[in-house]
């Protein structure tokens, strides 16, 4: 759940970890943001873990661990932006060879990446997102222009994620990315408790499948080392080619520009 201060993104995953479960007692929320989960204690009895700073990938993962030990079903994440933020700043802080320190920071990152993926829990994150600018060339300078907004939080993180829902100022949201496929080229809406159930009865459906396959058919795709080889895996898989389109593309562009590539695997000398 990703959107700018004030669109809503607390508010928005209580209602949706709430249809997830149906049992506020079984929701909690891991609040980074000052007590703002606080806000809502109208809604029901969920519980909340506040962490202080410094915002570190191993607070977050206690946290998580804590409340799958006390069977919470539906866990949101408010917000994860925190998590990244304090990693760049210790990168910042530390000394020698930058890219030989993101060897030390990235799999502290990666770690919690893996356990929000392998919880037992409904894992709902929030992640702040704020303008972003590229720069482009004008009458002979380079000057900043806008292109929309961007996640505070490290780059290809919604490819992790089943469901990434935009919020706006309004607190309508809209889906960017969504492997359940109900949610695609709807028109703007708000986050109700039956869209959480909508979610809950999709993973039931799904269940067996999701066991099987998600993280091995993403490997799969990763490695395949030829375009051929890559349309085969499509081909021969037509009930998960829209479910998996974004890694498709992605890994089909990779393909495309490596250099010296020929569709058929082998390199040119």
């Amino acid at each position: 759940m990703q959107g700018p201060s004030g669109s809503g993104k607390t508010y928005s995953s209580l209602l949706l970890a709430y249809g997830l479960v149906g049992d506020w007692s079984k929701v909690a929320v891991i609040d980074t943001e000052n007590q703002s989960a606080d806000l809502y204690a109208h809604l029901g009895g969920y519980n909340v873990i506040s962490l202080g700073a410094p915002y570190t990938p191993e607070k977050y993962l206690e946290a998580i661990q804590l409340c799958e030990s006390a069977g919470m079903e539906a866990i949101v994440i408010d917000s994860l932006s925190h998590e990244w933020e304090t990693l760049l700043d210790i990168h910042s802080n530390m000394p020698g060879n930058s890219f030989t320190n993101w060897g030390k920071i990235t799999p502290r990152h990666n770690y919690l990446i893996n356990k929000i993926l392998s919880s037992t829990a409904h894992i709902i994150a929030t992640v702040r997102s704020k303008q972003d600018y590229v720069l482009t060339e004008k009458n002979g300078k380079q000057v900043p222009e806008k292109v929309g907004m961007k996640g505070v939080q490290r780059d290809g993180l919604e490819y992790d994620f089943t469901i990434v829902f935009d919020v706006n100022i309004k607190h309508f949201v809209s889906a960017s990315k969504d492997r359940t496929g109900m949610f695609v080229g709807l028109p703007d809406f708000r986050i109700t408790p039956e869209t959480g159930e909508m979610i809950r009865d999709w993973c039931l459906l799904s269940e067996p499948e999701l066991h099987e396959e998600p993280r091995d058919f993403v490997e799969a795709i990763n490695s395949c080392q030829s375009l051929d080889q890559l349309y085969r895996l499509y081909n021969e898989n037509p009930n998960l080619q829209q479910l998996y389109k974004e890694e498709f593309v992605a890994k089909k562009s990779k393909l495309l520009t490596t250099p010296n590539f020929m569709s058929n695997g082998t390199h040119a000398h």
